[in-house]
């Protein structure tokens, strides 16, 4: 990934500083602070992603039958909470709305229960800002939900990332699934897991 070009690094080092502030305030506990991204996981997992032998050469089994891809949709609170959906093929904007919609009202409920606004991190997907979104910011706006668009090239700041990463190299790294089902199955007991070792919750989106 390039570095910021000289004309964003004013945007971006601004956009830094907003978020230290974000997440002074979350440790103060005056905002619920979250992480949204996406991430996905194929049936056979990336060798790059799991440990081996030195001077060997790691290797996974094939099967002949490999599924569909799976996509993550994640919002993590750190140390606090992780929300996840399940999709098969990529994010599109109806389901980020129908997703987004999900988190609007468990920002009311936090908001009516602690007065504390929620501030959900995400980058410039072109999802995450089309039109159809831009015309939803302000109801979520009106229901305790607001959204902190990170500058371009800057995954660092988005703390779900170190999540992934986790869940592909220490839960499904170096393995093969003979198709979506074991995947996603693999998926869900990986987060459980590593929710289980942190001490934190998880709620999982079903679609109707």
């Amino acid at each position: 990934m390039s570095p910021p070009e000289p004309g964003q690094r004013t945007n971006y080092q601004a956009k830094r500083l907003d978020w230290e502030m974000l997440k002074l305030w979350a440790l103060l506990g005056t905002i619920c602070l979250k992480y949204l991204d996406e991430s996905g996981c194929d049936c056979q997992r990336s060798t790059n992603y799991c440990y081996g032998k030195r001077g060997q050469q790691k290797k996974v089994a094939q099967y002949k039958r490999r599924g569909r891809r799976i996509n993550i949709f994640g919002v993590w609170q750190p140390q606090q909470q992780f929300d996840y959906a399940l999709m098969v093929g990529s994010l599109r904007t109806e389901t980020f709305l129908e997703l987004m919609d999900w988190q609007a009202a468990k920002a009311t409920n936090l908001f009516e229960k602690t007065g504390q606004l929620t501030v959900i991190v995400l980058d410039n997907s072109s999802v995450h800002k089309s039109q159809l979104v831009s015309q939803r910011l302000d109801r979520w706006q009106h229901q305790g939900l607001l959204l902190f668009f990170l500058p371009p090239y800057s995954p660092q700041m988005n703390r779900i990332e170190d999540e992934w990463l986790h869940l592909k190299r220490d839960e499904l790294a170096g393995r093969v699934f003979e198709d979506e089902y074991d995947l996603s199955i693999a998926i869900r007991n990986g987060i459980e897991a590593r929710a289980n070792r942190g001490n934190y919750d998880v709620e999982r989106f079903i679609f109707n």
